[in-house]
């Protein structure tokens, strides 16, 4: 299933906010949380924090980091060319999170290989898969409409989706979600189980879904076919698809 983390304009200003209460009067980690207000300004941080987690920042740049955004937000001038650093922030970025990447890709192949010898197959692109129930013989086309139930967790057990917990079947066009699913659930049919082992580049890459799926993890899916549809139709000329709003 195709899992969709964002943060928004008003978070990043709202961490800005709160920077500036911790950085005007104690150390982050001296604060108390006593009011809901306190509460929800540490729950933006967990959040953003979340999105700064593969970068592994130590102290000290963590300290860098709530000066600049301290000084931006009280109009103070930059210690540094902003311009000129830019750069440098994107390759920081990128090397910070290709190393991170690595490092989880190298633990999602080791659990790749003992799937593998537990009984599990692998096609061509490196998906690994085990069906459980094989169902029909009807099988889904990559255009066709699925409905499932799923349970979605990382190669150490930590569920990041789960439409089984929620207690609630998903509909969703096969082609329309990571590479790993539209190839996987192709293999079993209506009414059958399938486990799925999904690496980076079947999945969400180096980058990830941050909070909950860090860049290069590999994924791990058991996966009912409850029911598959026909193709979504096209919307005919000049009407907007389902679900589209109109143009007040």
């Amino acid at each position: 299933m195709k899992y969709y983390p964002f943060v928004t304009k008003t978070l990043v200003s709202a961490l800005v906010a709160s920077s500036l209460v911790v950085g005007c009067s104690k150390k982050a980690e001296d604060v108390a949380l006593k009011t809901d207000q306190d509460k929800t300004f540490y729950t933006i941080g967990v959040l953003f924090g979340g999105k700064l987690k593969e970068l592994e920042l130590t102290e000290p740049e963590l300290g860098f980091l709530l000066k600049g955004i301290k000084d931006s937000a009280l109009g103070k001038p930059s210690e540094v060319p902003v311009d000129q650093y830019q750069v440098k922030v994107q390759q920081l970025f990128q090397e910070r999170v290709a190393k991170q990447s690595e490092k989880v890709k190298v633990a999602g192949t080791a659990f790749v290989e003992k799937f593998l010898k537990e009984g599990g197959q692998k096609t061509a692109s490196g998906l690994a898969y085990k069906i459980e129930v094989a169902g029909s013989d009807k099988k889904p086309k990559a255009e066709d409409t699925v409905e499932v139930h799923y349970h979605g967790t990382l190669t150490d057990g930590t569920v990041f989706d789960s439409s089984i917990e929620r207690g609630k079947t998903v509909s969703f066009p096969l082609n329309r979600v990571i590479k790993g699913w539209t190839e996987g659930l192709q293999l079993v049919g209506e009414g059958g189980k399938i486990k799925l082992v999904i690496p980076s580049d079947l999945a969400y890459g180096d980058h990830g879904a941050p909070p909950k799926i860090p860049g290069g993890a590999t994924l791990v899916f058991d996966v009912e076919l409850k029911k598959i549809g026909a193709p979504e139709a096209a919307p005919e000329a000049g009407k907007p698809a389902a679900g589209a709003k109109k143009k007040k």
